[in-house]
C-alpha cells in the first residue's frame, strides 16, 4: 500500500481498512520476532492499532520522498517495539515487505530497536525516556522557523517512569509547543510487572494537565476514537497535546493479552502457530 501524497492529511474513518492494516502489522511483527527469537511481541501488538491509524492517513508523510521537508516527524520512542514500526513502514511503501524477514539478523538494517538507517525513521530509539525530549527539540526548532509540520511521539507507559519525560513535558508547555503530540501506549504492563506495582502513574491524565498539556483519553483499539483524537491535532492553541491510549498488552492473541510473559518471551513452536492462526483468522 502506497500513500497518495495529495490526500495524506485527510483521514477518512475507514475502519475496515485500518483494521486490516493493523492485522497485517501484527502478523508481520509476530513472524519477525519469532524468526529472530527476539523480545517485545506483546509491546508490538498493543500499539498496532495506533500505528495503523497514524500510517493509515494521520501522518503527512511520503514513502517516495522520506525526507520531504513538509512531512510530519514521527518518533517511536518505545523503540523496543521496532518490529511493529518496520511493519507499518513496509506496508506503506517505505521499504520492501520482503526485507522484514531480515529483522534482527546479522548484516541487516532492521535492528532490534528502531534504527534511523531505515527509510521513514527520524531517529534511532530504544533508550527509554529520550523520545519526547528529542521531539520537543524538533518542535521548538520548527516553531522558531515558523514551520507547519507536526511532531508526534509514541511513548510506552513504563517509559513515563523516566524523569526526562517530565522534564521534556515541562519544556514543551513552557514554550507553547502546540505542534508537539505525545501518544501514550498505556497497556498497564512494563518489563517485569504491572505499571501500577512498579511505579504508579495515576492520576495520569491529571499529571499531564498539571504540566500544561491538552489531554485526550481514548480506547487505543477503537478506531473511531483514535481517528477522532488523532485527526484533529493539535487539540489546543498554545499547548502541546497528550493522547492517552488505553491498550492491552499482546492485543489480538488471546493467550498473550495482559500477560507480562510476552514482554521478553519469543513466540516459538506451537505457541507461534497458535498465535499466527488467531491473527490470520481475525476479522
Amino acid at each position: 500500500m502506497r500513500h497518495d501524497p495529495t490526500v495524506l492529511s485527510q483521514l477518512t474513518c475507514d475502519t475496515e481498512r485500518l483494521r486490516e492494516l493493523a492485522r497485517r502489522i501484527r502478523i508481520h511483527a509476530l513472524r519477525m520476532t519469532a524468526a529472530a527469537g527476539s523480545s517485545h511481541v506483546g509491546s508490538c501488538l498493543s500499539c498496532a492499532d495506533i500505528l495503523a491509524v497514524l500510517y493509515g492517513g494521520v501522518l503527512k508523510v511520503r514513502s517516495d520522498k522520506p525526507h520531504w521537508a513538509g512531512r510530519d516527524r514521527f518518533i517511536m520512542s518505545k523503540g523496543h517495539a521496532a518490529a511493529a514500526l518496520y511493519a507499518a513502514l513496509a506496508e506503506c511503501g517505505f521499504l520492501p515487505v520482503e526485507e522484514l524477514a531480515g529483522f534482527y539478523q546479522n548484516g541487516g538494517r532492521l535492528s532490534g530497536h528502531v534504527s534511523h538507517h531505515v527509510p521513514g525513521v527520524e531517529v534511532s530509539t530504544g533508550s527509554l525516556g529520550h523520545g519526547l525530549a528529542i521531539g520537543a527539540g524538533m518542535a521548538y526548532a520548527a516553531k522558531l522557523e515558523d514551520a507547519k509540520h507536526r511532531v508526534l511521539v509514541l511513548l510506552s507507559d513504563g517509559e513515563c517512569d523516566e524523569g526526562s519525560v517530565w522534564e521534556a513535558a515541562l519544556f514543551a508547555s513552557h514554550y507553547g509547543l502546540d505542534r508537539l503530540i505525545a501518544i501514550i501506549d498505556y497497556n498497564k504492563i512494563q518489563s517485569l510487572g504491572p505499571v501500577a506495582d512498579t511505579l504508579a502513574l495515576e492520576p495520569f491524565r491529571q499529571k499531564w494537565e498539571a504540566f500544561g498539556w491538552a489531554v485526550r483519553e481514548v480506547d487505543g483499539h477503537d478506531y473511531r476514537q483514535l481517528v477522532g483524537a488523532l485527526s484533529s491535532l493539535p487539540a489546543a492553541v498554545g499547548k502541546p497535546t497528550c493522547v492517552i491510549a488505553h491498550t492491552i498488552k499482546g492485543k489480538g492473541v488471546s493467550f498473550m493479552e495482559n500477560s507480562v510473559l510476552w514482554h521478553y518471551r519469543a513466540p516459538r513452536g506451537e505457541e507461534y502457530e497458535a498465535a499466527l492462526a488467531e491473527l490470520e483468522q481475525a476479522e
